[in-house]
């Protein structure tokens, strides 16, 4: 039984996260053979002020700053 854990910034859609789940549960049928109700999936929301890229907080990385903002709805 696949065990996936997925951290994401806060701020995906129940939509998006259902879109990946099933586009990851097909790959792991197809890939690993397992059955499609036994792959597992747990979300793990983080903010952008709990987590750093090259030692900067994604919150404060003007490289990601339009992520960010998209994910805030900014």
């Amino acid at each position: 039984m696949p065990n996936i854990t997925v951290e994401l910034l806060q701020g995906r859609t129940m939509e998006q996260r259902r879109a990946f789940a099933r586009a990851v549960a097909d790959n792991a049928v197809e890939i690993l053979g397992a059955r499609r109700q036994d792959v597992r999936m747990v979300f793990t929301e983080i903010s952008a002020d709990s987590v750093a890229n090259g030692g900067v907080l994604a919150s404060e990385d003007e490289s990601r700053a339009g992520v960010v903002a998209a994910l805030n709805g900014d």
